[in-house]
């Protein structure tokens, strides 16, 4: 039930909560302990939540990294270097063809 408590040691421990707080404040102990243990689950499964989002995005980030990777670069184009570059004929200086 409670790991290694068993009925008998929580009864014992029942009885001495409520000699120690009284019957009028055992119920608000209760109460307040019941809302601290909803409150530490909700904050556990939120951020338990929030971890495999994290977890879910970081994946796909991997996948699409991947597939980019993967496929070829053909739609890209290729970049032009020195020898594929068309130039005009070297003219020596002063005996171009525009006039001054």
């Amino acid at each position: 039930m409670f790991g290694s408590i068993g009925m008998p040691e929580l009864i014992i421990i029942l009885v001495i909560a409520l000699i120690i707080f009284g019957p009028r404040k055992l119920p608000e102990l209760g109460r307040s302990l019941g809302r601290s243990i909803n409150e530490f689950k909700k904050a556990s499964n939120e951020l338990r939540s929030t971890l495999e989002d994290e977890i879910r995005v970081e994946e796909q980030r991997e996948r699409v990294s991947a597939t980019a990777a993967a496929t070829p670069p053909a739609a890209t184009p290729t970049p032009a270097d020195a020898t594929t570059v068309s130039r005009a004929p070297d003219v020596a200086p002063g005996t171009g063809t525009h006039s001054a």
